[in-house]
């Protein structure tokens, strides 16, 4: 003889027409809940990020070098990826270019003052 099996049937999800847990509830944060968070902080320094290279646009900034050098420069752009820096008057030791592109990995550090 054959023997039921019980059907465990899961509560409504917030959209009404799923079966799931909703994302505010106690389980759902002991899961998962500590991966939104820190999903949510990655994108709240990304965007304080990209702010800080939109305010640097235009304005002369100074850039640490992993060689120890300093130099200075008219910030222009990032790209996407974090890859490079484009600058225009670069200020060297050696002379001064119109542009350049300084890699992101050779940048320790850079500033601007804000007016």
């Amino acid at each position: 003889m054959p023997v039921p099996v019980p059907v465990l049937r899961l509560p409504r999800g917030p959209e009404g027409c799923s079966r799931g847990f909703s994302p505010t509830s106690p389980r759902f944060q002991a899961l998962l809940g500590g991966e939104a968070a820190r999903q949510g902080a990655r994108a709240a320094l990304r965007q304080r990020y990209l702010r800080g290279l939109a305010a640097a646009r235009g304005r002369p900034t100074r850039f640490c070098l992993r060689t120890g050098v300093r130099v200075e420069a008219v910030f222009g752009a990032a790209d996407v990826e974090a890859v490079a820096f484009q600058v225009d008057a670069l200020r060297t030791p050696l002379g001064v270019q119109a542009a350049a592109l300084l890699r992101c990995a050779d940048v320790l550090a850079y500033s601007f003052l804000l007016d």
